[in-house]
């Protein structure tokens, strides 16, 4: 069953009383909170809210959620306008409160899934780059340089955790372990759970990105430290049920999805890989062999995600 339509402000979202005609509460809706849902319909009302900074109320039309019910949970869908508008939510529905800051090695950390082509990357780094320019504002006059304040939310990607080639090399069947680079196996899950886990009890970690042009990550190149209060971690796989994919699930304070056409998707792809030097043939070829068939997995983990985000023309 699906809800219609409704409206958010574009600063925070606060679900109405549980004395509303509607009945329903999302704490998803709320920044840094634990997130459940108590509803006897499928319906969320959104009140808008006024910011110190504005001297008048946010447009609560701006941006549209709507709650997909299934017997099991229900899930809110982001749907906007523009992919700016997107941006613009996601950021506001992460603008953190102060609550973080009594613990200098809190962390909130969010997952974002999605199959290849799907945006994740430039949807993580919009979303980073919009808090930390509002965060000097929102933290002004608290004791925080205000001149150069340090980012507040960080971006670390997925990527960084694949095998490296010489450990693809190493399997049984090396030439299809090349050819299928980029499938959930052709990761160490473990790594990266490692990694979160150092950086949930630690509050800072250096972590691996990957080098297109070599092919291979690159080791303790991303550091993300005690002054990262959010970190978006982004990738494909995040969301799977299987093995140490879970236990990485499960780290995270909230998890998106990102939904897209998978036709529409691969033909992103397609042009990314033709970007890099690929023939159109071995372009196709790959999508068809290896891409199409992740990204179906990949959208089967959509059911494991706390927001649904609906991809626009990037």
């Amino acid at each position: 069953m699906e809800a219609s339509s409704l409206s958010t402000s574009n600063a925070h979202y606060f679900p109405s009383s549980p004395s509303s005609s509607s009945a329903c509460r999302s704490d998803s809706l709320l920044p840094f909170s634990r997130r459940h849902f108590q509803c006897r319909q499928s319906y969320l009302s959104i009140q808008p809210i006024r910011i110190k900074s504005l001297s008048k109320p946010v447009s609560p039309t701006k941006y549209r959620f709507r709650v997909l019910s299934s017997q099991s949970k229900q899930t809110p869908v982001l749907e906007a306008r523009t992919i700016d508008e997107i941006y613009d939510a996601l950021a506001a529905r992460l603008l953190p409160t102060f609550a973080m800051e009594s613990n200098p090695n809190s962390k909130y950390i969010v997952g974002i899934a999605g199959p290849p082509g799907a945006g994740k990357s430039t949807v993580a780094s919009e979303v980073a780059r919009r808090i930390n320019k509002q965060w000097p504002q929102k933290v002004s006059g608290v004791g925080i340089d205000a001149v150069s304040p340090p980012d507040f939310a960080t971006v670390l990607p997925m990527d960084g955790f694949h095998l490296f080639r010489h450990q693809l090399d190493k399997m049984e069947n090396s030439e299809e372990a090349h050819a299928r680079r980029g499938a959930p196996w052709t990761f160490d899950p473990e790594l990266l759970l490692k990694c979160l886990r150092n950086l949930r009890s630690e509050g800072s970690v250096y972590a691996p990105s990957f080098d297109h042009g070599v092919g291979d990550p690159i080791e303790d190149d991303i550091l993300v430290t005690l002054q990262h209060k959010l970190v978006i971690v982004e990738g494909n796989y995040l969301l799977l049920e299987e093995g140490a994919w879970k236990e990485v699930s499960s780290v995270f304070d909230e998890k998106w999805f990102i939904e897209v056409d998978i036709d529409t998707a691969m033909q992103r792809v397609l042009k990314r890989h033709i970007s890099t030097g690929k023939p159109p043939d071995v372009a196709k070829w790959r999508i068809d062999y290896n891409d199409r068939p992740n990204a179906e997995l990949i959208n089967k983990s959509k059911k494991n995600a706390d927001l649904i985000i609906r991809s626009v023309d990037l």
